[in-house]
């Protein structure tokens, strides 16, 4: 499925076309200054108020939802949505202060095998300090904030692998409920906010998940309320009842920004941006219209609003964000860097089509207007674009978190199905030799994962007792005690140990 392209801006197809021999650095008197080939905001950033309070203003961020937002207000509406930037996570401190260096504003390019475009956006109006809980909870009780929206990765909504609903025995959530008053989590954050509003008889404001979670705002839902059932159960109830919690699919690869990505935009677009984004010229959002304080009107800019996003969801996560794992552990052990040249790898690349197709496409429910099989043709052209340096160590990173979501889900439903899960289950196996700590050929694999010293050690223990893996049950939940899914994984991971990487691919595909 493509979507309506919301840019507004200039194209450049040559990534060394003229640009100028000193970069224009990034500044609201500057934008005028820019080459003719770059988009640039059709709007006075200084004319935005803010609207929107987003936790997590990284890559994926300003690449997906503020691309959307600069292009609603370039064409004249959403003022007043402007974004503020929040985020209670210390490694965030170095974009903060750089993008409050260059007043906010960001580069944005989009990258399709034969083109490359950059735009300058400009809807953020502030960026709170990291981790200061006084001026994020002020700037939540603001009236005029009508959304708070996140991206805190899979694994930050206290998840239980089994059942899928919040898990409250963790010690930051205890924390938080222990001291309400002094929140840390975004989710206590969340909580305490509301209470204020609440208790100053301001409305609840919506909270809108951007990340790849299966009903993302249910999962928001759970941790918000089930934190404020911990604190008080009449805050439960009031959270519950009035605020708003839309469920969501998001769609766009924007890998890490390096000194790669930093050199590219001033060498080919004439901009010195310390933060650049780079990413696919692809881009779907698709949101159930459940706002309770209002919304910018983003179905002017492609945004798609359904009545249930399951199917979305569904079909994103299982089939692309389930086939990145399938490429990324088999890549990581044979030392290849990235994700393009994963899928130019004959062998990587029939792994990843044999099991989507045997596997994981016959239990993805079918899509309103959309076929599975041209889904998914679409998804390997956007793996194999050369221009995005998506990394396989990127794709390898957090799978503790990403496995139960994007790998685990096919599982449970085809072993409910009584149907085969050997491709499945040698993906699995390929994440544990992944995490034994290093590739085929013996390079230590640096710490990829929050919980890498546990997997490490599992992984180790595995190599001797199959199960000691599959007896994760953040992960695996009910799953690992599967007696089928025991075996094939058990056989894939022995084989591995014994013949290889590349032998074990080339016998599965039939090569």
């Amino acid at each position: 499925m493509s979507s309506p392209d919301p840019r507004n801006g200039g194209t450049n197809d040559d990534e060394h076309a003229d640009a100028p021999n000193e970069p224009v650095a990034l500044a609201r008197g500057a934008l005028d200054a820019l080459p003719p080939a770059v988009g640039r905001p059709g709007y006075d950033p200084g004319t935005l108020s803010h609207g929107i309070l987003h936790f997590g203003p990284g890559n994926f961020h300003r690449s997906h939802q503020q691309v959307y937002l600069d292009a609603l207000m370039s064409a004249g509406g959403a003022r007043d949505w402007g974004v503020i930037g929040a985020s209670v996570m210390e490694g965030d401190k170095g974009i903060r202060e750089t993008l409050i260096g260059q007043d906010l504003l960001g580069t944005v390019v989009e990258q399709s095998a034969d083109t490359s475009a950059a735009h300058v956006t400009a809807v953020m109006t502030d960026y709170l300090p990291v981790g200061d809980t006084a001026a994020i909870l002020s700037a939540m009780v603001d009236p005029a904030i009508r959304i708070v929206s996140m991206t805190v990765t899979e694994g930050g909504y206290f998840v239980d692998a089994d059942t899928g609903r919040f898990d409250d025995s963790s010690p930051a959530i205890r924390k938080d409920a222990a001291d309400p008053e002094s929140p840390r989590t975004v989710f206590g954050l969340i909580v305490r906010a509301l209470k204020r509003r609440r208790d100053a008889a301001l409305p609840a404001f919506t909270v809108l998940s951007c990340d790849n979670l299966p009903h993302n705002g249910e999962v928001a839902r759970g941790a918000v309320v089930g934190l404020a059932r911990l604190i008080d159960e009449t805050l439960a109830d009031w959270i519950d009842a009035n605020a708003g919690f839309p469920n969501g699919m998001v769609d766009r690869i924007a890998p890490a920004t390096g000194e790669r990505e930093r050199r590219l935009v001033r060498e080919a677009h004439g901009i010195a941006d310390g933060a650049p984004v780079f990413c696919e010229d692809y881009l779907q959002w698709v949101l159930e219209d459940r706002f309770v304080a209002g919304r910018p009107a983003l179905e002017q800019v492609g945004v798609q609003f359904v009545e249930d996003v399951s199917p979305y969801e569904t079909m994103k996560i299982r089939i692309l964000n389930g086939g990145h794992a399938l490429i990324a552990y088999p890549a990581g052990l044979l030392d290849i860097e990235f994700a393009s040249e994963a899928m130019a790898h004959p062998l990587v690349a029939a792994f990843l089509e044999k099991v989507e197709r045997d596997e994981i496409l016959p239990v993805v429910p079918s899509v309103p207007d959309t076929d599975l099989g041209d889904y998914f043709a679409r998804v390997k052209t956007r793996f194999a674009n050369p221009k995005i340096g998506d990394t396989v160590r990127r794709l390898c990173f957090d799978g503790s978190n990403r496995q139960s979501k994007f790998i685990v889900a096919s599982v449970r439903d085809r072993l409910a199905a009584g149907a085969s899960v050997d491709g499945l289950a040698l993906a699995s196996a390929l994440w544990c030799r992944y995490c034994h700590g290093e590739s085929e050929s013996g390079a230590t694999i640096e710490p990829n994962d929050p919980n890498w010293a546990e997997l490490v050690d599992t992984a180790r223990a595995a190599r001797e007792n199959p199960a000691a893996w599959l007896g994760m049950r953040d992960v695996y939940g009910t799953a690992g005690d599967d007696a089928r899914f025991g075996k094939a994984f058990a056989d894939a991971l022995e084989a591995l140990w014994k013949d290889g990487t590349s032998t074990i691919l080339s016998r599965f595909v039939g090569v």
